[in-house]
């Protein structure tokens, strides 16, 4: 039986925020818990300082703290 696709049900969504402050991106998808991988461009985000991931269920979340137009 082949696996089933996972799938967003709810993508990402262009967020604006202020210089300095956090902003959060937020997406869900079809199957809780799934495997989720950050990028910027071909760049993979690792979890830091800067950068917190957070999943719950079928809601993955990327935390961007102290954001610069760099991070766009």
């Amino acid at each position: 039986v082949p696996a089933v696709p996972v799938l967003f049900k709810q993508a990402l969504e262009n967020t604006h925020v202020e210089e300095g402050k956090s902003v959060s991106l937020r997406c869900e998808l079809t199957k809780a818990d799934a495997t989720v991988v950050w990028k910027k461009g071909e760049a993979t985000l690792q979890a830091s300082a800067k950068y917190e991931m957070k999943q719950k269920g079928t809601v993955a979340e990327l935390v961007i703290h102290n954001a610069e137009p760099e991070d766009a």
